[in-house]
């Protein structure tokens, strides 16, 4: 690459360094006692495993599967969140950051896949062919992000924090409704006719609740910890309630065994085209959580050292994604939540993501772990979620709130909310449309995000005011 080049590409992406209130004991290349290592790489894995597993526990739940390939693909998201953070850590030549960054199942994509699957097993088609369907859309767009990463610095110029926080945004609301839906019983309780029934609302809310409390506690493990906590209560209740069935562990073998395409792969040009912006989506997103590791960690977020490190944490994920496909799980990208573990603990040593790696691999060989978490009840999983997917929304609205936001930005919000969330709320206005317009607009995240990010490059930079 050219220097006059590298030189615009650091001016266009450079940031301002943010205060960090942790001093850090151990830095980005030293390296900590074992003992010390695995106790803080514990500590991340706690922080993140909740997020790891609720994507494809979802999905997995929505589209029928039965408990044993439910477990068996939770297992595979663990397995590859520890393959990935071992690429993103340790840093292959252009690919991965060699930051203390932990990689995991990505909930942007979520609501995307559903509605592939959900659209394939309508057709009348199995839940293999559904995930078949999906790993094959995915693997083809992660090539999206391994482009996008050589062309980082002119995606700044069209994707700006109003688009990428309208999206963020946009994708918190429009899962809100799945987590109602769990709260109250889910899909078997709408079956069964015990769909929001008091036991189901009290269960939920309890969960909910316990997680409120330990979120705003003084003790930063509990709040670190507080989702895990809110869960395990949850479940505890719901083995005294009878709600638990446990006869899916006699099912579950010794090891899941990672079997590459285990499900195949086919392919949808009209199901594709959502993903082409998710994948992009998640590429800023990325932006935004390499550049606070790199600040907590006393490391530079601007210049050609910091230029590198966006770039190949980027073109990790992509490829990253891509294992996730061939080895049946859903699209992994970098967790903000490790940024909050390195502050507390003054550790941002990359070499503790070798133990986070091992830890989660490790864990991901295991399908006691798929089960257990597969044997949670719709209520419990329902009232941790909710409280998720609108800490997704926030974060969103915290993007949209750093920049200025005047008439223009409000227009681009408010148009791309209406439309995003409107064919959520009403999707039958589709119903007789094309299937490529259907899959194109029936997502509140491809419709939302295709408007904000229209809107503000046909939108003039400054809106006339005057009257």
């Amino acid at each position: 690459m050219m220097e006059s080049q590298t030189i615009v590409e650091d001016q266009q992406l450079e940031a301002t360094q943010p205060e960090v209130a942790a001093e850090l004991i151990y830095g980005l290349n030293d390296r900590p006692p074992v003992g010390e290592a695995v106790f803080v790489a514990l500590q991340h894995v706690l922080a993140a495993f909740v997020g790891i597993i609720t994507p494809p526990l979802i999905i997995s739940t929505t589209l029928g599967l039965s408990p044993t390939e439910t477990s068996y693909i939770i297992s595979m998201s663990l397995f590859v969140s520890g393959i990935a953070t071992f690429l993103q850590v340790k840093r292959f030549g252009p690919v991965g950051s060699g930051l203390l960054s932990l990689q995991g199942t990505s909930f942007a994509f979520l609501g995307s896949i559903v509605g592939i699957g959900t659209a394939v097993v309508q057709a009348g088609g199995t839940p293999q062919a559904a995930l078949a369907r999906i790993f094959g859309v995915c693997f083809f767009g992660a090539f999206v992000q391994i482009i996008f990463s050589r062309f980082l610095h002119l995606a700044q110029k069209i994707i700006s924090p109003i688009v990428s926080g309208t999206v963020v945004m946009i994708i918190g609301l429009s899962l809100i409704k799945a987590g109602i839906i769990s709260m109250a019983g889910g899909l078997a309780a709408q079956k069964n006719g015990t769909f929001g029934s008091v036991q189901n609302l009290a269960l939920s809310g309890l969960v909910l609740a316990v997680i409120v409390f330990f979120s705003v506690s003084s003790n930063r493990y509990l709040r670190m910890g507080a989702i895990a906590i809110g869960l395990a209560v949850g479940y505890i209740i719901s083995i005294f309630l009878g709600l638990v069935d446990f006869s899916i562990f006699g099912k579950l073998p010794l090891l899941s065994v990672p079997i590459p395409l285990r499900y195949g792969m086919s392919f949808d040009f009209a199901s594709f085209i959502p993903f082409i912006f998710l994948y992009i989506l998640t590429s800023i997103e990325t932006i935004g959580d390499l550049t606070a590791t790199s600040a907590i960690t006393k490391q530079p977020v601007s210049g050609s050292l910091y230029m590198r490190r966006i770039k190949g944490g980027i073109l990790g994920d992509g490829i990253n994604c891509v294992t996730a496909a061939v080895f049946n799980t859903f699209p992994v990208t970098t967790f903000s939540q490790n940024n909050g573990v390195i502050q507390m603990t003054g550790v941002g040593s990359r070499y503790v993501g070798f133990f986070i790696a091992g830890i989660l691999a490790v864990l991901g060989l295991l399908p006691i772990v798929g089960g257990l978490f597969q044997s949670l009840p719709q209520p419990v999983l329902g009232g941790a979620t909710v409280v998720m997917f609108g800490a997704i929304a926030v974060a969103g609205m915290d993007i949209i709130t750093s920049v200025k936001l005047d008439r223009r930005a409000l227009i681009i919000v408010a148009v791309s909310l209406v439309l995003g969330l409107g064919v959520v709320y009403v999707p039958e206005i589709f119903d007789d449309k094309p299937a490529l317009v259907k899959n194109i607009f029936s997502s509140a995240t491809s419709t939302g995000g295709l408007t904000a990010l229209l809107l503000n490059w046909l939108l003039p930079q400054k809106v006339n005011t005057q009257e």
